[in-house]
């Protein structure tokens, strides 16, 4: 498990990348709601550090995006944004 350091890194990078780069309801420049996607962020925490298949994230997101929230979607975006949190995860872990 991570020590408390790297979980506030991670979950930090987590909450920024969702709100800045995946934002499907495009509220990321909405002051009263810059914690709109803060309930997914340790759902994405835990995919990340317990090392999930790449597919069970886009899954996540994705299961978010259309189902949980209605959107059409966008399935590109949906890998780009996972492959930039494991860009993240490849990060955080290679400095600790």
């Amino acid at each position: 498990m991570s020590s408390q350091p790297n979980r506030n890194r991670y979950q930090d990078a987590i909450r920024g990348i969702l709100l800045h780069e995946w934002d499907p309801i495009g509220v990321a420049d909405i002051p009263e709601a810059q914690d709109e996607y803060d309930s997914y962020v340790v759902e994405v925490y835990v995919l990340l550090i317990q090392h999930e298949p790449r597919q069970k994230l886009i899954d996540y997101l994705w299961w978010l995006e259309t189902v949980h929230i209605g959107l059409p979607g966008n399935r590109r975006r949906t890998e780009q944004i996972v492959d930039r949190l494991l860009q993240v995860r490849q990060e955080i872990e290679t400095v600790t």
